[in-house]
């Protein structure tokens, strides 16, 4: 199979559930920036990471392949699994992460170590995703039921995954505090 198809040549794209849209309609932002989401988290894979994260990591970007498929599938075409992104299992994972780093009392500038400020990018690249599902949910009827919740601890994950990254290398935080009052 050739990876090139010339389909999308005119700036546009097929969906899962048949139609062609435009390579910047609110759908394909959405789906592409997850997909972006995906590539870092990726990115973050290459480093010297526990084994219990990179198995996690592995296990998020099967989510969001799977948040891409039903974003890129409005008519509902092939059946999708909600609990393929579940936001329980998120917390769990940052309330056990929670166990290993000092209790947060400051904003953290992101850095650290390089897995850690891979992490920080990911997760602005997660909330810029879930931005662009909020303005799918409101604008095209819909995103799916939960990917918004799934998305938002996810953000929280990833932060609290550079935190613990950092402690768990020995590099210390750097906290912002505001030079006036607010």
């Amino acid at each position: 199979m050739k990876v090139y198809t010339r389909k999308g040549d005119s700036g546009e794209t097929s969906l899962l559930s048949g139609g062609r849209v435009r390579k910047e309609s609110i759908r394909v932002e959405a789906y592409g920036t997850i997909d972006e989401l995906t590539s870092l988290l990726g990115l973050l894979r290459c480093e010297p990471l526990p084994d219990d994260v990179e198995k996690r990591l592995v296990e998020i970007q099967e989510s969001l392949f799977s948040v891409g498929a039903a974003l890129a599938d409005p008519g509902g075409r092939i059946e999708h699994d909600p609990g393929a992104w579940d936001a329980d299992s998120l917390e769990a994972w940052i309330d056990a992460m929670d166990l290993e780093i000092e209790p947060l009392t400051a904003f953290i500038l992101p850095g650290g170590s390089r897995a850690a400020a891979i992490s920080h990018v990911s997760r602005t690249v997660c909330r810029r995703a879930e931005r662009r599902v909020g303005t799918l949910a409101g604008a095209e009827g819909g995103a799916p039921e939960g990917l918004q919740a799934y998305l938002n601890r996810l953000s929280d994950a990833l932060f609290t995954l550079s935190r613990y990254l950092n402690a768990s290398s020995g590099i210390p935080e750097t906290e912002w505090h505001s030079k006036r009052s607010i």
